[in-house]
């Protein structure tokens, strides 16, 4: 397998010599992979077929069970994968070689929570060092929804950042805006540098009962979906804050809470929340940028540079958001006539 995926503003090459591993990649890229030849990737992940261990003789040991050296670190069973990483990075490219190594506990777990094993190889080879090179660049990782909703009648061709934490309604609020049309180029994660917002590639999630029963079964009664369209990078106009209970409602929001919800959300986030410490490795190891992206900059540039709303959702899927932004819309502008 051989492939190039634009995920989280990167161009990351993906090479995978062991067919099972190859599969999952291919499946976690959403029908989003093309071909690498003739580009110069930011990020290169090669998978290999060796099960030997990385020789670390002479490196610093950096932590349990990683070493590094100038510029390079090797993880052993990174983030729980059963993934050995070597990773060698610069200011200009990033590298990752992998190695198929599990303990006995790991492939135990591996074959009875196989959901789990997915989204943990996944999370290693295609979506944290996109992350990290994109850390990089300062942008920082969110738990959000873009999408731009184009010239719909009442909704002003809105492009909207939708944050609130996990199981809120963002996927489901997303797959209806799609089948409307519009253009989302990420369903749970994205890294914005506090203009611009780039979508994080994974299959879209939703209720088996949104999704009609096909697609990979995931955790939480969820089935996976390919995208039928995605741009790399779309510039939010505004900042939606969706939370539940009570009776549904679209109201103005404070920027600093909006803040508060979009920083919150992140570092709820289950799809996160291995990456805090592979990047704090990897900077440390290598000596390339902060330990910590700066989540909390960046949500209080995108809040104060943004109209901020809350839309409180009821406990079943009601109308869908671009009719929510219409009706706040046509009151916005009866308000100021008046």
């Amino acid at each position: 397998m051989r492939g190039l995926l634009h995920t989280a503003g990167e161009r990351v090459e993906l090479t995978c010599a062991v067919p099972w591993i190859a599969d999952i990649l291919t499946e976690g890229t959403a029908g989003q992979l093309t071909v690498a030849e003739g580009t110069t990737p930011d990020v290169r992940v090669t998978v290999e077929r060796s099960s030997a261990a990385f020789d670390v003789t002479g490196w610093r040991v950096l932590t349990r069970d990683a070493w590094c050296r100038r510029g390079q670190v090797v993880i052993s069973d990174a983030c729980s994968s059963g993934l050995d990483l070597q990773v060698t990075a610069s200011e200009s490219s990033l590298d990752v070689v992998a190695r198929w190594r599990p303990s006995g506990r790991e492939r135990a777990a591996a074959a009875v929570l196989r959901a789990r094993a997915r989204l943990l190889l996944r999370a290693v080879l295609l979506q944290y060092p996109a992350l990290w090179r994109s850390q990089q660049r300062g942008r920082a990782p969110l738990h959000a929804s873009v999408c731009s909703l184009g010239p719909v009648e009442g909704s002003g061709g809105q492009t909207v950042m939708l944050a609130g934490p996990g199981g809120i309604g963002k996927s489901t609020l997303v797959h209806g805006e799609l089948l409307s049309g519009a253009a989302c180029t990420c369903d749970n994660l994205c890294v914005s540098d506090g203009q611009y917002a780039w979508g994080v590639v994974e299959p879209l999630r939703l209720p088996a009962e949104v999704h009609g029963g096909h697609g990979r079964r995931m955790p939480y009664g969820r089935r996976e979906a390919a995208w039928p369209r995605r741009p790399v990078r779309l510039q939010p106009d505004r900042l939606v804050v969706l939370v539940r209970g009570g009776k549904p409602a679209v109201a103005p929001q404070s920027h600093s809470l909006a803040a508060r919800h979009l920083v919150a959300g992140t570092y709820m986030a289950g799809e996160l929340r291995r990456y805090w410490a592979f990047a704090a490795t990897l900077a440390l190891g290598t000596g390339l940028g902060g330990s910590h992206p700066p989540v909390q900059a960046i949500a209080d540039t995108l809040s104060s540079r943004l109209p901020c709303l809350q839309v409180t959702l009821g406990d079943y899927p009601g109308a869908p958001l671009r009719e929510l932004l219409a009706i706040t819309t046509t009151e916005t502008a009866t308000g100021a006539s008046a």
